[in-house]
Order: C-alpha cells, then structure tokens, then sequence
C-alpha cells in the first residue's frame, strides 16, 4: 500500500477535528445583545469590552495552542507513514483532548472575568494541556519506537529532535498546572510561551547534544 495513503484518512479526519475546535473559540465572544441597546452606547460598549478582554486573552491563547498543536500533528505525520489500530485510538484520544480546549478555555474567561480571584478554572484549563502534552507524547513514542510505523527513510536526527522537544512538554504543562493555584495569569502567560516553544521546528531549538 502507498505510504502517503495509508495515513491520508487519518490526516484528513484530524485536520477537520482541528478546525472544527478552533472555530469553537469564538463562539465564547459574544458581542452585546440587540435586546439591551444601551450597551452600543460608546460609554457603555468600553465598559463592555473591557469586560471581554480575559476572555480575548483566553481566546488568543487556546487558538495559538490549537493552530500550533496542528502544526506539531503535521510534523509527526511527516515521518509517520504507516497506521495500525493503537495509533488511531491513540490519534483519537489526543483529538479528543483537542475538540475539549473550547470548554475549559470558555471557563476560564467568564470565571476570571466574574470572579478573577478564582483558580479552579485555571487549574481545569493547565490540566487540559497537560493530558494533551501526555497524549502527543504517547501517540509520537508508540510510532517512533524502534521506527514502527515511521517513513523507512525517516531522518533519525530529525526523529531524536522531536522526541527531545516533546519530552519538555509535560513537565512544562505541569509547572504552568502548579502556576494555577498561586497566579492565574501567570499560569497563562506561561501556557502562551509553551504555544510558541512548540511552535520553532525541534531540529532548530538545538536540543540534541
């Protein structure tokens, strides 16, 4: 069978669960109600707006996270061309974890904006990100090991990279999961930093000894 087929349904099904939960975020931004007018008075349209930005804030992070998970979802399947049942109960799981993002990030926002003193949000939201980090790693190591279901050309430099990068992934999550409990926005500082950590190509962060 043609490698490129063989992983081709299973790429085209992630790509759509990907859009779909990053189309999600913005239903969490709702703009005022035609049923209260005196909200588009300009006076009262700031005060609205201002009322909004933990929840932009969120927005920006969880789309970052979603379009860079993606990018990384591109990257394996680069090297992963070969698919067995473990694997796509194992691509599901991380999917699952993926289309979940709108739920604690929608939390997050309103939690933060009635009650900013509040953590239990925040902690839901680190602990997403911290299954998610769980559930990239298992799916990469289960195809990487001893090159199962790897291109039989796969670059071995390039493959020891990313099992390197991911390897952060975890423990990082999990430190902005501890940052939940002192300091919110911390906690989501750190989680947008990860995002873009994720985001430099693994051969370039010169991780490899």
């Amino acid at each position: 069978m043609d490698d490129s087929k063989e992983t081709g349904r299973v790429e085209a099904f992630s790509d759509g669960v990907f859009a779909v939960a990053i189309t999600l975020l913005v239903l969490n931004i709702q703009p005022p109600s035609l049923s209260t007018p005196q909200l588009l008075v300009d006076s009262a349209l700031s005060d609205y707006l201002r009322h909004q930005l933990p929840m932009l804030l969120a927005f920006v992070t969880s789309f970052a996270t979603i379009g860079i998970m993606w990018i990384n979802h591109h990257r394996l399947f680069l090297h992963i061309k070969r698919t067995d049942n473990t694997l796509l109960v194992l691509n599901l799981l991380l999917l699952l974890m993926i289309v979940f993002i709108p739920y604690p990030t929608a939390l997050l926002a309103q939690q933060f904006a009635v009650y900013p003193s509040g953590n239990l949000a925040a902690k839901v939201y680190c602990g997403t990100d911290v299954i998610m980090a769980v559930c990239f790693n298992l799916l990469w190591h289960y195809a990487s090991f001893r090159n199962r279901l790897l291109s039989k050309d796969a670059d071995p430099l390039a493959v020891r990279a990313i099992s390197r990068q991911y390897a952060f992934g975890p423990i990082l999550y999990l430190i902005s999961f501890g940052l939940a409990w002192v300091n919110v926005p911390a906690s989501i500082i750190l989680t947008f930093m990860l995002a873009l950590f994720f985001a430099v190509p693994p051969r370039s962060l010169r991780l490899l000894p």
